[in-house]
């Protein structure tokens, strides 16, 4: 039976713990009970965990022998603001595909009150990357970053940046990335509700991102950002 993993709050040697929110899950949810035994991520490391004490909202682990681990991709996903629902899905769905590093982008077609809120958002999109990661077995969650404009954003460096464009009608995402096999750490660029601006595009051209496409089909925002994780991902298997 596989066991369910948990990203550790606090490592030491040989010990672990759980604390706050995440501790009140194991305990109120799955009624955590000394003996227990999880898999615990530690870094890049996971090893076998047996619960030696369950306090208030914190729960500790004595960790044993290391288990298998799967990396995560190198890749970022710049993900223009849209609705937060459907951005949180977004998250969750990328961070189980393997997705490194989030970077949220307020573009000219953020919404101005999602633009506003979207700094008081991070939290909780921390929180369900971490949830997803956990989830799906990874040994740490994503880097989640603060919103950056999009004029910050594009000078964002990596060894191949892509921006996803419906104004692209020749090159396909996975051609760009077949073409740059080995390139390193993969950027990719999703634009919001509407899509990129002409400016905004010109933007990315200027800063030299690779225009690509996902298809003729129009796709919602948070469809497009799983659809170029899960190319990406099948290419880098």
């Amino acid at each position: 039976m596989t066991r369910r993993r948990w990203i550790a709050d606090e490592v030491s040697a040989n010990s672990a713990a759980l604390t706050g929110d995440h501790a009140d899950h194991l305990i109120r949810v799955l009624r955590a009970r000394a003996g227990q035994e999880f898999d615990i991520a530690t870094g890049a490391k996971i090893r076998r965990g047996r619960i030696v004490k369950v306090a208030d909202r914190r729960v500790e682990f004595e960790l044993g022998e290391e288990v298998s681990a799967t990396a995560a991709r190198d890749v970022t996903l710049l993900i223009a603001i849209f609705k937060f629902d459907r951005m949180e899905w977004a998250i969750e769905k990328c961070t189980e595909l393997g997705v490194r590093r989030v970077v949220p982008v307020i573009a000219g077609r953020t919404d101005a009150h999602l633009a506003a809120a979207s700094a008081k958002r991070v939290e909780r999109w921390r929180r369900i990357a971490l949830q997803a990661a956990e989830q799906s077995r990874r040994t740490t969650p994503p880097e989640v970053a603060d919103p950056l404009k999009l004029q910050e954003a594009v000078n964002l460096t990596g060894g191949l940046r892509v921006v996803l464009s419906e104004a692209e009608q020749q090159t396909a995402l996975s051609d760009v990335l077949a073409a740059h096999s080995g390139a390193g750490e993969i950027l990719l660029a999703v634009g919001p509700e509407g899509g990129w601006t002409p400016g905004e595009l010109q933007l990315f051209n200027r800063a030299g991102w690779v225009p690509a496409s996902l298809g003729s089909t129009i796709l919602r925002a948070e469809t497009a950002a799983i659809a170029a994780m899960a190319v990406t991902v099948s290419q880098l298997d």
